[in-house]
């Protein structure tokens, strides 16, 4: 090929093969040196061949040939974890089974040690590389000596029998997975996502069984990394119901999507044309409705300082980017028909949680349409009630909040549930619960608290139900109008969703899909894109960014 060609062609292609380096390496010393190797290769390759059809195809060609050969000069590593730090306690080259083999025979009996079971394990470390005596261990145990012996003896034909074999690894060793996003659905515990998704080895455990149950020595094989991780790890992860065991034998129980191009293609051209749909329209009802002016329906967002004399006047646009994200979200409940109840597909968590859990991963390549609408910062919808009110809201790429931690959320919630059901009782609240809601956006102060004062939120406030119920039945009629147009967009969409799932976790999808053009991020993400797409809402004001779609309303 044409050498300023394949030049200019690397150039373009320097980011994505550094990007797809740092992704697999260890640290970004050796992205560094992997990124060389794969444009050098690549280079040398294109200059040779005469005529290359797809150049992108064939520099991502290199770039995992490049890959496999890194992995094998570090294999002494595993996915987070070094494998000497298991070999280190087990090294002693005058034991019985190390006296005089070679290296790595020696090494690999030691990681063979680790494929036994937990029980064995002990044995063998206790009577072999600390020369402990049978008695003792059946002692320390609690055992019969009878059962120590026993199980030194099944150990040896184990280890042999690991040793007669070639273990074969999978793509996963090679090229671990990332979980590109996860999240709830649901009520969340006292412990984050962030603490069961915490490492790369917990994650590919749990793909590893999203298909097939698998042993703990199934999945180190497929892995690549010692059962002694793998056990720990799996049993933390069982325990809080993110997989589920039995006859000893691991299974996936949460939601794993692997969207590829055409599902997501699919799925963006249902929400467009329902968003467009469905936003349009409300729009037009509301702006030319009245139930705007209602009294009940309180905003008194203002950019600048609260007046001490004065309420500031509603901004109709601020009031909307919370209206119709609600609406859409909440309207229309009873046209659900739903099949499956939540307590069917949740699972209830050690630490309080009762959700459905899911996760995606992405391919490394997505080609999707100039157009598709991507979903940033999106959190929620989210709500928590004491009972008499609901605090509701949503977290996206225009506000300026973070709700991605459902544990914080919850306990902020519920104290802004109740400070406001405070000052409605008492007329004023503390210093201190003032400047608390004040930092999170909530509410708006000026003057001497201590002379004159005024407080405002900065929020939409539903003041009765009869101004919520208005409200909701306008989105109801919309959705009632053009419910078989939704059923439409649905079918293929869901048809598709399910299959791309494992038949296991089926019904959890099939519950989620009974609420798609509901209380489902994308839709709401649509219904607000199609309105800023044709102007009619505005980008909210960096003053606004922290309350806005944020909403409190009778339960």
């Amino acid at each position: 090929m044409n050498r300023q060609d394949v030049e200019k062609f690397l150039t373009e292609s320097i980011k994505p093969i550094f990007g797809f380096a740092l992704k697999r390496c260890k640290n970004v010393h050796d992205a560094e040196d992997l990124s060389q190797e794969i444009a050098a290769r690549a280079f040398r390759a294109l200059l040779a061949k005469e005529d290359v059809a797809d150049m992108g195809k064939f520099l991502w060609t290199v770039a995992h040939n490049a890959l496999c050969n890194y992995y094998r000069s570090t294999a002494n590593s595993i996915i987070g974890v070094p494998i000497d730090s298991i070999a280190e306690l087990l090294a002693d080259p005058d034991s019985e089974f190390g006296s005089g083999e070679d290296r790595d025979i020696l090494r690999r009996l030691r990681t063979e040690i680790a494929y036994l079971s937990g029980l064995q394990r002990r044995i063998v470390i206790a009577f072999y590389f600390e020369n402990r005596k049978q008695a003792d261990i059946a002692r320390e145990l609690g055992i019969p000596l009878g059962t120590v012996k026993w199980h030194l003896f099944e150990a040896k034909k184990e280890l042999k029998r690991g040793m007669d074999t070639m273990r074969n690894a999978s793509d996963l060793k090679f090229n671990p997975i990332r979980f590109h996003s996860y999240g709830i659905n649901g009520a969340a515990g006292t412990k984050p996502l962030d603490e069961f998704f915490r490492s790369a080895l917990s994650q590919n455990i749990c793909y590893c069984v999203r298909n097939t149950a698998k042993t703990v020595n199934e999945i180190a094989d497929d892995l690549g990394v010692s059962p002694v991780y793998v056990e720990s790890e799996a049993g933390f992860l069982e325990k809080y119901g993110f997989l589920s065991a039995e006859k000893g034998k691991y299974l996936l129980n949460f939601l794993i999507s692997e969207p590829d191009e055409a599902l997501l293609t699919m799925q963006d051209a249902m929400y467009k044309r329902a968003g467009e749909l469905f936003a349009n329209e409300l729009y037009d009802e509301l702006t030319a409705s009245g139930l705007l002016e209602d009294p009940d329906i309180v905003c008194r967002q203002t950019d600048g300082p609260v007046s001490l004399t004065e309420a500031p006047e509603t901004d109709r646009n601020f009031l909307l980017w919370t209206l119709i994200p609600y609406i859409a979200a909440r309207s229309g409940e009873n046209l659900l028909e739903e099949q499956i109840p939540f307590n069917e597909v949740a699972t209830i968590r050690p630490d309080g949680g009762c959700n459905i859990v899911h996760a995606s991963v992405l391919p490394d390549r997505l080609v999707l349409p100039e157009d598709y609408v991507y979903m940033k910062n999106w959190c929620g919808p989210m709500w928590n009630d004491d009972g008499v009110h609901m605090l509701w809201q949503i977290d996206s790429e225009w506000s300026g909040r973070d709700l991605s931690r459902a544990d914080r959320y919850a306990e902020e919630s519920r104290r802004v549930l109740s400070l406001y059901a405070e000052e409605a009782a008492e007329g004023r609240l503390s210093r201190d619960d003032y400047t608390w809601l004040s930092e999170r956006g909530y509410i708006k102060t000026n003057g001497d608290y201590d002379g004159l004062f005024r407080a405002s939120w900065q929020i939409v406030l539903l003041k009765s139900r009869t101004a919520r119920d208005k409200l909701l039945a306008v989105g109801e009629r919309i959705k009632k109008k053009y419910r078989a147009d939704f059923d439409a967009l649905k079918a293929p969409y869901a048809e598709a969703a399910l299959c791309s799932v494992p038949a296991h976790l089926r019904k959890i999808r099939a519950y989620e899909l009974q609420f798609v053009f509901q209380s489902d991020g994308w839709f709401l993400l649509h219904c607000v894109r199609a309105l800023l797409k044709n102007g009619r809402l505005k980008a909210p004001t960096e003053g606004q960014r922290k309350a806005l779609t944020t909403l409190i309303t009778d339960v």
